[in-house]
C-alpha cells in the first residue's frame, strides 16, 4: 500500500492536482478561524450547543462547524447547493434552459454562469434574515443598527461567492467533486469532537448502567453502516453487450463480449444534500415564526426528526435519485451510440427496444438506490435523537408512547455520526479514491485496488 501511495507523488501533473486541493482546502479551513465582525460568538455557540440536535446541526455540519461561530464561511456550500437545484429544476419545466442545456460545452458554461449569479442572490437572501434573526434576540449582537446587517450580508455573501470559486477550482485543477470535498472536509473536522463527546458520555456514565451497552451497540452500528455503504457504493448491474464484427480497411473490428454498469447508487451523494437543503427552508423560516400561532403549528410539524419531516426527507431522496440519474444518464443516448458501433444487447432489438429495456433496469436499481440512502439516512439518525413517532395521532403514537424514552428521544451523542455525515465522507472519500486510482491506471501504475491488474510503475521519482 506504501509503494502505491509513493505512486502518486511520482507523477508530476497528479502529485500537483492533489497539493492544489489540499492547499484549497486548507484555505477553506483557514476562514474558519475569521469571525464576522459585530457577533457575540461564545454566546451563539452556546446557543447552537443546546440546539444541535434540531436542523441547526444538520446546516452547522455541513458548513463544517462555521456557522455555530459565524465565520465568513458560515453559509457553507448551501447557497450554491440549492441554485444549482432551482436551475435544473428549471431545465425540465422551462424549454429554453433544456435547449440550452443540450447545446454543449458552451450552453453548460452559460447554466453555469446563472448558478453563480443566483447563488449570490440566495446569499444576500439567508445572510440578510440572519442578521434580521440575531439582531431579534438582541444578546448575539454587539452594536445592532442598520450597519451590522450591511456588513453581514457583505461578509456572507463574499464568503459564500468564495467558497464556490474554491469549489469550482477544485474540480476544474484538483482531484474530486469540489463541492463535495468541501462538505466532507466539514463533516471530517467536527469527528473528533464527537469522539471526545463519546469518551466525555463514557467517563461521566451518562446513560448509567446502559452507557457500555449503548457504545458498543452505537460503535458496531457505524463499522455496519460504513462497510454496507462501500458495499452498495461498489455493487453495479451489468447488462450484457456483443459488438458485432466488422472490416474496417484490413483489419476486424468488434466481435467481442462485454458489459455496461449500472450502478445501483448512480447519484452518490447528492439526492441526500439535496433533499437536506430542501428542507433546511421552511426550518429556517420556521425559527423566525415559532412563536406565530397561525404558522407555529406547521412548522413544528417539520422540524428535525418529527414524522411529517422524516417522510418529506424520504419522498425527496426518492425524487431527486430519480432526476439526478436522469441528469447524468440518458438511455437513448446510449442505445444510439451502441447502434452506432454494431453493439447490441443479447435478446433485445436495437434502438427503442434497447433504450427500453436499460431504462427499465435504471428505474429499478434506482429505486434499490434511493431505499439504501434512505435507511442508511434515517437509522443512526433515529439511534441518536430518537423516533418521534409518538408525536402522532391514534394507535401508533400510544404504541411508541409507551415505548422507553431512548427509543424516542435517542441516545443524545453528537450528532456528527448520523448517518448523513457517514454516507457523506464514505461516498466522497470513493469517489476520490476511484479518481485517483484511474489517473494511476492511466499512466500505467497499480490502483489501489488488488485487481487492477496493471503493470508497477518506475520506482524512480
Amino acid at each position: 500500500m506504501l509503494e502505491k501511495l509513493a505512486n502518486i507523488f511520482r507523477i508530476p501533473d497528479l502529485r500537483k492536482r492533489i497539493l492544489f486541493t489540499l492547499g484549497l482546502l486548507a484555505v477553506y479551513r483557514l476562514g474558519a478561524h475569521i469571525p464576522t465582525p459585530g457577533v457575540n460568538a461564545d454566546k451563539l455557540q452556546q446557543f447552537f450547543e443546546q440546539n444541535r440536535g434540531s436542523f441547526l446541526g444538520l446546516a452547522d455540519m455541513f458548513s463544517g462547524g462555521q456557522l455555530r461561530r459565524l465565520t465568513i464561511f458560515a453559509l457553507g456550500i448551501m447557497p450554491y447547493i440549492t441554485a444549482s437545484i432551482i436551475l435544473q429544476l428549471l431545465t425540465v419545466v422551462y424549454e429554453p434552459l433544456a435547449k440550452l442545456q443540450k447545446e454543449g460545452e458552451l450552453g453548460r458554461k452559460k447554466i453555469t454562469q446563472w448558478t453563480r449569479y443566483l447563488t449570490v442572490i440566495l446569499s444576500a437572501i439567508q445572510s440578510f434574515g440572519i442578521a434580521i434573526g440575531l439582531q431579534k434576540t438582541g444578546e448575539f449582537v454587539l452594536n445592532p443598527g442598520p450597519g451590522f446587517i450591511l456588513m453581514t450580508m457583505l461578509t456572507l455573501t463574499t464568503g459564500s461567492a468564495f467558497i464556490m470559486w474554491l469549489g469550482e477550482q477544485i474540480t476544474e485543477r484538483g482531484v474530486g467533486n469540489g463541492m463535495s470535498l468541501l462538505i466532507f472536509a466539514g463533516i471530517v473536522v467536527g469527528l473528533p469532537r464527537g469522539v471526545f463527546d463519546l469518551v466525555d458520555k463514557v467517563k461521566t456514565d451518562a446513560w448509567g448502567a446502559f452507557t457500555a451497552p449503548a457504545m458498543i451497540l452505537l460503535i458496531g452500528v457505524m463499522v455496519l453502516i460504513v462497510a454496507f455503504i462501500v458495499y452498495v457504493e461498489r455493487s453495479e448491474r451489468r447488462i450484457p453487450v456483443q459488438y458485432a464484427k466488422r472490416v474496417v480497411g484490413r483489419k476486424v473490428m468488434g466481435g467481442q463480449s462485454t458489459h455496461l454498469p449500472l450502478r445501483v447508487n448512480a447519484g452518490g451523494v447528492m439526492p441526500v444534500i439535496f433533499a437536506s437543503s430542501i428542507l433546511t427552508l421552511p426550518q429556517m423560516l420556521g425559527s423566525s415564526l415559532k412563536d406565530n400561532r397561525y404558522f407555529s403549528g406547521m412548522f413544528h410539524a417539520l422540524a428535525w426528526g418529527e414524522p411529517l419531516y422524516t417522510f418529506l426527507y424520504a419522498v425527496g431522496i426518492i425524487f431527486f435519485a430519480y432526476f439526478y440519474i436522469s441528469i447524468v444518464f440518458n438511455p437513448n443516448e446510449v442505445a444510439d451510440n451502441m447502434r452506432k458501433y454494431g453493439g447490441f444487447i443479447p435478446g433485445i432489438r436495437p434502438g427503442k427496444r434497447t433504450a427500453d429495456h436499460v431504462n427499465e433496469i435504471l428505474t429499478r436499481i434506482t429505486l434499490v438506490g434511493a431505499l439504501y440512502l434512505i435507511i442508511i439516512s434515517f437509522i443512526p439518525e433515529w439511534m441518536i435523537a430518537g423516533i418521534h413517532l409518538n408525536h402522532l395521532w391514534g394507535p401508533v403514537g400510544a404504541f411508541f408512547e409507551r415505548m422507553p424514552t431512548w427509543v424516542t428521544n435517542g441516545l443524545g451523542v453528537t450528532f456528527y455520526f448520523g448517518g448523513t455525515s457517514l454516507l457523506i465522507v464514505v461516498g466522497v472519500a470513493m469517489d476520490t479514491v476511484t479518481q485517483i486510482e484511474a489517473q494511476l491506471i492511466m499512466r500505467h501504475y497499480d490502483g489501489f485496488t488488488p485487481r487492477s491488474g496493471r503493470i508497477r510503475g518506475r520506482r524512480s521519482w
